[in-house]
């Protein structure tokens, strides 16, 4: 498959919020006929993985449900399912609910079914410092910044951006790194075009009008790399960003683990290769 965003030609080889408003129309993009046959199995096989709410978020999930519900439809036979959860099952993206607790949004309930290397668990309750806190340089270069958009955020208003990385897997729920990044070994240069994939999150955010809170959606899409060879633009576009990338995007993403199966990508096409090229 063919991936419908490109954002390594967007922002390159570096971090940016990168924000940008959306019709209402454009917020959910779909793509997948029934999320619950996929999401439900995860429910009921890894429950604190895939899913956290704190006490007294249930007034803003039952807003955001109601979001949903304009756009898909409401659905019989949930009654009883925090509403969050409810909502999360009828569309392909992963729903964070951000709320201000204590002078500082907090995270207060999601549902994950496609994690980038981390858990429900792992996320619920923290601030937007802790939950970027991993990011090199993230906090002095973006935190304030993300703090003023989201108390800023005017209902009506919804804001998309998107990212990227590498990983050797097709699959969509890939919450621990380790067994991945464990099979990196194995890789032939030969099938690097086949075995690696571009892992490309779609993100929305909305305000939540009633509550105050806001709707944070995330959406996968990945395809394998060989499928750059379908858009040469693309591809050389990949081939800047990724010899191009600042040290704290490389570091974060885990670049140098592939940079020997990449480079031998790139070069059976034609692309130099050289980490940080200009």
């Amino acid at each position: 498959m063919s991936l419908p965003h490109s954002p390594w030609a967007e922002a390159g080889g570096d971090f940016a919020i990168g924000l940008r408003p959306i019709p209402e129309a454009a917020w959910l993009e779909g793509g997948e006929a029934d999320p619950a046959i996929r999401k439900d199995p995860l429910m009921a096989a890894h429950p604190v993985i895939v899913w956290g709410e704190t006490p007294g978020s249930r007034d803003a999930q039952a807003e955001a449900l109601a979001l949903v519900d304009a756009v898909r439809g409401a659905q019989a036979g949930e009654a009883g399912l925090p509403p969050l959860l409810a909502a999360a099952r009828r569309v392909s993206d992963d729903l964070c609910l951000m709320e201000r607790r204590d002078g500082v949004w907090r995270l207060t309930a999601l549902s994950l079914c496609a994690p980038s290397f981390f858990t429900a668990q792992d996320a619920l309750g923290k601030s937007l410092a802790e939950l970027h806190a991993p990011v090199d340089g993230f906090e002095p270069r973006f935190g304030g910044r993300l703090e003023r958009i989201f108390s800023g955020l005017r209902p009506g208003l919804i804001l998309e951006r998107r990212n990227w990385t590498v990983v050797n897997s097709d699959a969509l729920f890939t919450p621990d790194s380790a067994p991945i990044r464990a099979q990196i070994p194995q890789i032939s240069p030969e099938k690097a075009g086949q075995i690696l994939h571009l892992r490309v999150e779609r993100q929305t955010l909305r305000r939540l009008p009633v509550t105050g809170g806001a709707l944070f959606t995330i959406r996968i899409w990945r395809a394998p790399l060989e499928t750059l060879d379908l858009d040469r633009e693309r591809l050389a576009a990949f081939a800047k960003a990724w010899r191009g990338a600042t040290a704290e995007f490389r570091n974060y993403k885990g670049f140098a683990s592939y940079d020997t199966l990449v480079a031998a990508f790139l070069r059976a096409r034609g692309e130099s290769y050289s980490v940080n090229e200009v």
